[in-house]
């Protein structure tokens, strides 16, 4: 097949999702061509059936803001005809479903039909969809998608609920490569963050509020009153200049380590214990399934699809949103025992195992061959 993914280029979880996909289906021999305002950031490596197609946005003055979807939807059309692609699959459902709406109509007009598939991915719905200035254009694209996938069971109930969909959603979970993310024999490294011989808790993220990553410090604050421990913060955002003050206000600046954004990030999980995400929402929690790659046990907040991944008292733990105390007097009745933080670690290995690429891939490639075959039932193509 020769599918066209639209994506954010950037470190969250749609762009990272949507390019590890793309990588994949080209080592599987399909042709896939990116269709973006900037190269993605997982899109590292040269192959073959690798394409990226930029768009450029005009600066004309006229526009006080720039305007993107109308260059994206040209640009599918463009790469679409000439490229002769036989899907698009477009991730994130704001603006790449409604900018892929108005290419499919605008190719029509050119006797081609493109079939769009629609992966929702969660603030797209549960929190920029929600808002009423973008409500209907979100329910019309989504219902005007061929296909339409959710990371998560949770994310699916949500769309029903918040929009008038009227067609089948599929659920078809996120994914890890495991070929890149496990273990990795970093001691070295582990012994300059820890020369102690301290437990290392990791949170990593976007540090928006969504994240609550002052709970992060909150919950580290408690934990290091009992166990020995360092924490490494990862990524950059709106929100990490107050972590730093609150880890000043609380006294443990000096084992709380930011690390900024960081592509190897799966080297950083090897030298874990623990893995934070104590998140006001996550559709599925794919820096969750990353760490349990790496071996590292979660303690996480209950929401969204989060313990749909992250088993409570088998892979790490669940709590509601805002239990820092809770959250701590679960880590470290974790990393007090050492016979039971390897239990958990084993456990969390097991459980990404089944969110293997191998085991993922497959079903978009059928989904894919699925909505190819209905288009030509309806003869559309």
């Amino acid at each position: 097949m020769k599918i066209g993914i639209v994506c954010y280029p950037t470190f969250g979880g749609s762009g990272v999702v949507a390019t590890e996909l793309g990588k994949a289906l080209a080592d599987r021999g399909h042709q896939v061509h990116f269709i973006t305002y900037n190269q993605p950031a997982r899109l590292d490596f040269f192959s073959a059936n690798l394409f990226y197609h930029e768009v450029s946005v005009s600066n004309y003055p006229l526009f006080d803001y720039q305007p993107y979807e109308l260059a994206l939807a040209s640009r599918m059309v463009d790469v679409v005809r000439f490229e002769k692609l036989d899907l698009l699959h477009v991730h994130y459902a704001i603006p790449h479903a409604s900018a892929a709406f108005m290419a499919k109509q605008i190719l029509l007009t050119y006797g081609i039909y493109i079939p769009v598939v629609t992966t929702l991915h969660g603030t797209d719905i549960t929190l920029v969809g929600k808002d009423r200035t973008f409500k209907p254009v979100v329910t019309f694209s989504i219902n005007k998608s061929d296909g339409v996938t959710a990371v998560s069971q949770n994310l699916r109930d949500n769309t029903y609920e918040f929009f008038e969909i009227e067609r089948d959603i599929k659920v078809i979970p996120n994914f890890i490569d495991l070929s890149r993310f496990n273990l990795k024999a970093k001691d070295h490294f582990k012994k300059a963050i820890a020369p102690e011989g301290e437990k290392i808790l990791i949170h990593t993220s976007n540090f928006r509020r969504v994240k609550r990553t002052e709970d992060v410090i909150k919950i580290f604050a408690k934990v290091i009153q009992k166990i020995p421990s360092k924490l490494l913060m990862v990524g950059d955002g709106g929100e990490r200049s107050d972590c730093e003050q609150l880890c000043r206000d609380l006294g443990v600046s000096s084992n709380v380590r930011f690390l900024g954004k960081q592509d190897a990030i799966e080297e950083i999980l090897s030298v874990g214990d623990l893995f934070l995400m104590p998140s006001l929402s996550e559709s599925f929690g794919l820096a969750a399934l990353e760490a349990m790659a790496c071996k590292v046990p979660v303690i996480s907040s209950n929401a969204g699809g989060l313990p749909e991944l992250n088993i409570d008292g088998v892979t790490g733990y669940l709590k509601d949103v805002g239990d820092v105390d809770g959250m701590a007097e679960k880590a470290i009745y974790i990393l007090e025992d050492e016979a039971r933080l390897a239990q958990f670690k084993d456990n969390a290995l097991a459980r990404a195992k089944e969110f293997d690429l191998a085991n993922i891939l497959p079903q978009y490639e059928n989904y894919y061959a699925e909505v190819l075959e209905q288009a030509k039932a309806s003869n559309l193509l």
